[in-house]
């Protein structure tokens, strides 16, 4: 089949690469003049089957109470006269009782394992390289409540499959020697080794490649701005090129992996999804200091940050401002990520040379991610997936190539319109 895949970040992109791999005709459709140019640009590297309690959990309508107001605020609501955000947020706190939550872990996990497990046969199979590392995620506390609070969501990934180990601050200090100047407040921790990370721009920069390689069409600087459709499919794609100059192309299928933006293009085919951005923010730091450097990817809990390292370079990032489609770094949040890190990890780089970036997340109120057919025949999704793009990708673009293909997809997963 002829499929048309819209959206070039690490979603898209590995989308586009099993879809090729079943042997479809592949065109990809991307406004920016590059893969990797927006949310997937630099986000914080992991790949964290771990990380699957959801922000909507039990505790976190009393958190979002004590975070009210401050700039800093690891996840800050700004209010907005948008009945959009208004809606997301009440699906948010249904999604916070202690039934939802243990589903959503469930989903998260099972996601978690297949697409880590299809992101290390890629990797086999091509040699494909973007500074990635084996050596798991740490995952520390500074407070004893939030770390006995860990101790049920840990045991809900154990019971499906995520290798997680609850240590304390000790072993904390064994696994990571560079946390030594926070050994103080550190209480704990957990530890999962099978967890990875990696530059997510340069391996979808690199699968972009390899995707044309194998065939597939990159339309770059090309926007999608809507469908047209016929009874209960879609004919074709409007398109504005950069040049001002408009063109509709057609496909058999047609897969919408357009991140935050998946919503508004979705919504005129009757199709609601609730999807809200969530910007996130980071920091880059070139390592200056080996000996003050983590080579352990790390979660700070307290903070909600995550520290990956990538070559010669420490990426931190986290946070999450719900704030609509504004991509303004806040000098704050900015300021007060690279504070955090420079008292973990004092010396290990010059706060001059710092990067910052920000990008929006395409946040469900679950936290699970939209895979699967859509009421419109030859639409497929593939979006919402968060904070865990890069972690769901290959797992996620795997198992829409097979649902394209009329295959039944190998992970236990709720896939939507099936």
């Amino acid at each position: 089949m002829k499929v048309i895949v819209l959206g070039a970040g690490v979603i898209g992109t590995t989308t586009a690469w099993f879809l090729a791999k079943s042997g479809h005709e592949v065109t990809v459709v991307e406004r920016e003049a590059q893969a990797a140019s927006e949310t997937s640009y630099a986000n914080g590297g992991q790949i964290s089957v771990s990380h699957a309690e959801p922000w909507a959990n039990p505790s976190a309508p009393k958190k979002l109470m004590q975070w009210l107001g401050r700039e800093d605020a690891p996840l800050l609501f700004r209010l907005r006269l948008d009945p959009a955000q208004w809606r997301w947020c009440a699906h948010f706190l249904s999604e916070c009782r202690p039934s939802r939550t243990n589903r959503n872990i469930a989903q998260i996990v099972h996601l978690g394992l297949y697409s880590r497990a299809t992101l290390q046969a890629l990797r086999a199979e091509t040699g494909i390289r973007y500074d990635h590392l084996e050596k798991g995620i740490l995952h520390f506390y500074t407070s004893q409540q939030e770390l006995d609070a860990a101790q049920a969501p840990a045991e809900v990934m154990r019971a499906h499959g995520c290798d997680l180990d609850m240590i304390g601050a000790d072993q904390v200090i064994a696994i990571e020697p560079a946390l030594r100047h926070a050994r103080p407040s550190i209480v704990g921790g957990s530890m999962t080794r099978a967890d990875e990370s990696g530059d997510a721009r340069k391996f979808t920069l690199a699968l972009a490649e390899m995707c044309r390689n194998a065939g597939v069409a990159f339309k770059y600087s090309t926007q999608a701005l809507g469908f047209d459709r016929e009874g209960d499919r879609v004919t074709g794609v409007h398109l504005r090129r950069a040049d001002g100059g408009y063109l509709t192309a057609s496909a058999d299928a047609y897969v919408l992996a357009l991140g935050s933006y998946s919503a508004a293009m979705a919504r005129p085919l009757g199709i609601d999804l609730l999807i809200y951005p969530a910007k996130g923010y980071s920091v880059t730091l070139p390592v200056e200091r080996e000996d003050y450097a983590t080579t352990t990817s790390l979660t700070d809990d307290e903070y909600k940050l995550v520290f990956s390292r990538l070559g010669d370079r420490l990426r931190i990032a986290g946070t999450a401002e719900l704030n609509g489609y504004n991509l303004e770094l806040n000098p704050v949040r900015c300021a007060a990520i690279l504070k955090r890190t420079l008292d973990l990890f004092p010396g290990v780089g010059r706060p001059e040379a710092a990067e910052y970036w920000t990008g929006l997340r395409p946040a469900t109120p679950s936290n699970v991610p939209y895979i699967g057919r859509t009421k419109v025949k030859n639409l497929f999704l593939n979006t919402g997936h968060g904070t865990l793009g890069w972690t769901h990708s290959c797992g996620s673009a795997r198992a829409i190539a097979d649902i394209v293909s009329g295959r039944k997809p190998e992970v236990d997963f709720a896939f939507t319109g099936l």
